[in-house]
């Protein structure tokens, strides 16, 4: 995939604007971030299932992702990370419902939300 979208950018690299660039770079730097945070999760749960650590709770998330898509994409995400789970998404309010097996702030559970605003809006 990645080589892909490297191909593409170099093939249309004088007919691309600006935004389409920046859309580009939101998306290499999500995959970067998502993983990273993905690796973080995992190393956490796994060291709570040994120490038994777990204060489960739900936090409300105020995102500033204005596109449906988008908001999809971030409650995707953080489902996809050990440890936490979407629950409930209010598109209209932009508010996420997080299930988290420890109390996080919402930086550690959405360390992605600005690429994938770059991506969206």
């Amino acid at each position: 995939m990645y080589s892909y979208l490297s191909l593409l950018i170099i093939k249309n690299c004088s007919s691309m604007d600006k935004g389409v660039i920046m859309k580009l770079f939101g998306f290499f730097g999500y995959s970067i971030v998502f993983l990273k945070a993905l690796a973080e999760a995992w190393i956490d749960v796994v060291k709570r299932s040994f120490d038994g650590k777990i204060d489960p709770e739900v936090i409300e998330i105020n995102t500033d992702i204005n596109s449906l898509m988008g908001q999809v994409l971030l409650a995707s995400s953080i489902t996809l990370t050990p440890g936490t789970l979407t629950i409930d998404l209010d598109s209209e309010n932009k508010i996420l419902k997080v299930a988290s097996i420890s109390p996080r702030t919402k930086d550690e559970i959405v360390p992605f939300e600005p690429y994938i605003k770059k991506i969206f809006d």
